[in-house]
C-alpha cells in the first residue's frame, strides 16, 4: 500500500438500541414474570430488573451489517501495522483464535472443581513452567490480571519480604529510571514506598554515579526495563544487580516486553529476583479496550532472611500444582504472603492464547520472532535516519532492540509541526501512529515498534510517509496540523473529549444527557 492512497470509510450508523424494534409479537410479549414462574427458584428482590429489558429486537443480518461497518470506521492489526512502541500489538494468530473460543472453554466457571478442569490446568502449569524457563527464574504465578498488576503484585513481595526480615522500617525506597514506563512509580508508590528517580545518561544507560548515589540502606528495591523504553540493552546490568543486592534490596525487572531478547537472554540470568511479562503483548493475546489481560509474575528462589520461606511462598495470589500423590492439577492459593490481590485466580483465556503461541513457535521459533523484530527495528532506523526533522537521541550509534524512539523536535522547532500532529498524519495515510510523547526524556517522542510480523515493504512504506509529512510540514504545516482528513473520525478536540462532562459511561448517562440537550 502506497502512503497517500487510503481513505477510511464512513458510515452514518447508529446505536443498535437506536433502531427500530422488529421483533415478532410473541418475543416481544413475553413478560419477566412469566419467565420467573418456570424457574425452580425465583429471583431474589434486589436481583430483579425493574421493567422489561432493553434489549433491541433486531435480525441478524442488521446485526451483522451493524457490526462489520463499526469495524470498516476502525483501524486494527488485521489492516495493517500498529507499531506502539511500549504497548506492543501483535498480529493475532488464527489458530489461537479457533481454540481460545471454543464452547467449552468459554464456559468454564472459576469455582468448578479441579477435577473437572483438568485439562486447562495442566496447560497452565505448562505455562507457569515455560515462563519461568524463558525468564531464567525458578517459580511462576498466573494470578494478575494485567501488566501494571503484575508490577504491584511484585513490588508488594517485596514489601512483604522486607517486612517478614523486619526490616521494613529502614527499607523504605524503591529506585526507578527516569526512562521507566509511568506505572512503575505508580506500583512503587501504591506499595508504600517512596520512588527516588535517576537518570538516562548520554548513552542511554543508567547513570552509574546518581544510582551509586541513590542505593542506600533505605533501598528496598529497583525497578528495571531491559531494554529500556529506548530500545537499549543495559550493559552494565551485573554492576546494577550487584549495588542493589549488597545492600539487601531485591532488583524487579519490569517484563512489559520480552520482544528484544526472548531466546537470547533471561532477566533471572542478569541477576534479577522478580520479573513480571505481559502475555497481551510478547506473546501476542489480543489487548486494547480495557483487557482483559495477563501479568505472569516469576520469582527467583531468594530467601527471605530469618523465616526459612522463599519469593514463591510469599507471592499474592495462587497458583497452579501438580499433586503427585492424587495425580492431580490444582489450584492453590498461597495464605503465607501478600494475600489475593483479585477475585479469581487466574485470566484464562489470555493465558491460553499464550500458551498457544509458545506451543506453535516453540524455542526456535521464539528465537526467530526476536531476531526478526530486532532486525525491523534497525531496519527502520536505516531509512529513517536520512530523513531531516527527525532524530535518534541517546547514543544513536548503538542498535536498538524491540523499539526505537525518535524526536520531532526539529521538525516542531522549524515548521511548528509537532510530535501529536505527525501521529495524525500517519492515521491519514493508513497507518496506525506510534505511541507519542513517551518516554518523557524524548522531546517530542514518536515510539515506534515492528514486530515480527511485519514485511520490509510496510516499513518502508511508514518511511515514506514519515518523510512525506516532514515535506507537507514545511510546504504548508497549516495543512499538516489539521489533519487527519481522510480518516472516519477528524481531529480531535483533546481539551474538550477530557473534560469529565464529555464521559458517557452508560446508555442511561447518554439518554439523560440526549433528553437534557447536553453534550
Amino acid at each position: 500500500m502506497e502512503s497517500g492512497e487510503w481513505r477510511q470509510q464512513v458510515w452514518r450508523e447508529p446505536l443498535l438500541l437506536e433502531y427500530p424494534d422488529r421483533r415478532p409479537e410473541p418475543y416481544a410479549s413475553i413478560e419477566p414474570a412469566a419467565v420467573e414462574a418456570s424457574m425452580e427458584k425465583p429471583v431474589p428482590p434486589p436481583l430483579k430488573r425493574r421493567g422489561k429489558p432493553n434489549i433491541p429486537g433486531l435480525s441478524e443480518p442488521e446485526i451483522i451489517r451493524h457490526y462489520t461497518r463499526l469495524s470498516s470506521m476502525s483501524y486494527g492489526v488485521d489492516q495493517g501495522p500498529v507499531p506502539l512502541g511500549s504497548c506492543t500489538m501483535k498480529y493475532n494468530p488464527r489458530i489461537a483464535f479457533k481454540h481460545v473460543f471454543t464452547g467449552r472453554l468459554r464456559r468454564v466457571h472459576p469455582l468448578q472443581p479441579d477435577e473437572t478442569v483438568q485439562g486447562l490446568l495442566e496447560m497452565l502449569y505448562q505455562l507457569q513452567e515455560w515462563l519461568a524457563h524463558i525468564l531464567g527464574m525458578d517459580t511462576c504465578i498466573l494470578h494478575p490480571a494485567a501488566g501494571a498488576h503484575g508490577e504491584l503484585a511484585g513490588v508488594l513481595t517485596i514489601r512483604k519480604y522486607h517486612e517478614l526480615a523486619g526490616q521494613l522500617s529502614v527499607k523504605r525506597e524503591i529506585i526507578v529510571p527516569d526512562s521507566a514506563h509511568g506505572t512503575n512509580p505508580a506500583s512503587a508508590s501504591m506499595a508504600g514506598f517512596r520512588v527516588v528517580e535517576v537518570p538516562t545518561g548520554p548513552d542511554g544507560n543508567v547513570d552509574m554515579e546518581a544510582l551509586r548515589s541513590a542505593v542506600g540502606e533505605s533501598t528496598a528495591g529497583l525497578m528495571l526495563t531491559n531494554p529500556s523504553t529506548l530500545g537499549l540493552f543495559e550493559e552494565r546490568i551485573e554492576e546494577i544487580a550487584g549495588l542493589v543486592h549488597k545492600v539487601g534490596g531485591l532488583l524487579y525487572y519490569d517484563g512489559a516486553n520480552l520482544n528484544g531478547i526472548m531466546g537470547y537472554a533471561r532477566p533471572g540470568d542478569m541477576g534479577f529476583d522478580i520479573a513480571h511479562v505481559n502475555v497481551h503483548k510478547t506473546f501476542s493475546s489480543p489487548h486494547g479496550g480495557g483487557g482483559p489481560g495477563a501479568g505472569p509474575v516469576c520469582f527467583k528462589d531468594v530467601e527471605v532472611p530469618g523465616t526459612g520461606l522463599r519469593l514463591s511462598d510469599i507471592a499474592p495470589g495462587a497458583r497452579v500444582v501438580y499433586d503427585e500423590r492424587e495425580g492431580l492439577y490444582r489450584v492453590r492459593w498461597n495464605t503465607r504472603g501478600v494475600g489475593r490481590i483479585r477475585m479469581w485466580a487466574f485470566n484464562t483465556l489470555p493465558l491460553v492464547w499464550a500458551y498457544i503461541y509458545i506451543l506453535s513457535l516453540g524455542s526456535v521459533g521464539l528465537r526467530r520472532a526476536t531476531e526478526r523484530a530486532v532486525i525491523n527495528t534497525n531496519y527502520f532506523l536505516s531509512l529513517v535516519r536520512g530523513i531531516e526533522g527527525y532524530t535518534l537521541p541517546y547514543a544513536p550509534g548503538r542498535p536498538r532492540k524491540h523499539e526505537a524512539v525518535l524526536s520531532a523536535k526539529p521538525l516542531e522547532r522549524e515548521t511548528g509541526v509537532n510530535a501529536e500532529d505527525v501521529a495524525k498524519g500517519l492515521l491519514d495515510r493508513g497507518f496506525y501512529a506510534p505511541t507519542i510523547y513517551f518516554p518523557l526524556i524524548v522531546d517530542e517522542a514518536l515510539m515506534v515498534e515492528f514486530t515480527e510480523t511485519e514485511t520490509p515493504e510496510n516499513i518502508q512504506a511508514y518511511v515514506r510517509a514519515l518523510e512525506e509529512i516532514a515535506a507537507e510540514a514545511r510546504a504548508s504545516p497549516e495543512k499538516a496540523k489539521s489533519r487527519p482528513l481522510n480518516t472516519s473520525v477528524g481531529r480531535v478536540d483533546q481539551v474538550y473529549a477530557n473534560r469529565p462532562r464529555t464521559l458517557t459511561p452508560s446508555w442511561r448517562v447518554y439518554l439523560r444527557r440526549a433528553r437534557e440537550g447536553g453534550g
